[in-house]
């Protein structure tokens, strides 16, 4: 069952914990006030585990250079910790991604569908 995240005005979410991910589902921004809030917590659950993380950022509004650092940094904690990070744009986040030539490290996916059986065919 998805519990519902604290994280900051303009980013809200819910965390939904599996055996083996977890699925955030966020809206609003993931922008340089939202990202201090946004990596402490990330980096809390990828530590409480499971490792394998799928971020939705479908619903998400805007994503500026603090946000995709903050992706950045999330992906390399859990590789580091054994795990994965996939995550599911939109055509503004995937534009902002691609922008910065992160499509392949931050793995984008269509739908939290795939991102799911990809986590689990590993």
């Amino acid at each position: 069952m998805a519990e519902p995240l604290t994280l900051t005005v303009s980013l809200r979410g819910t965390r939904d914990v599996r055996a083996s991910y977890q699925v955030f589902r966020l809206t609003g921004l993931l922008d340089a006030f939202s990202e201090p809030t946004f990596r402490k917590v990330l980096n809390r659950c990828i530590d409480e585990g499971p490792r394998n993380i799928i971020l939705d950022l479908s619903a998400i509004d805007f994503v500026d250079s603090s946000g995709l650092g903050a992706l950045v940094q999330i992906v390399k904690k859990a590789k580091t910790e054994g795990g994965s990070v996939q995550v599911v744009t939109n055509a503004r986040v995937t534009q902002t991604v691609k922008l910065v030539r992160l499509e392949q490290f931050l793995s984008l996916q269509p739908s939290v569908e795939v991102a799911i059986a990809n986590v689990e065919k590993t």
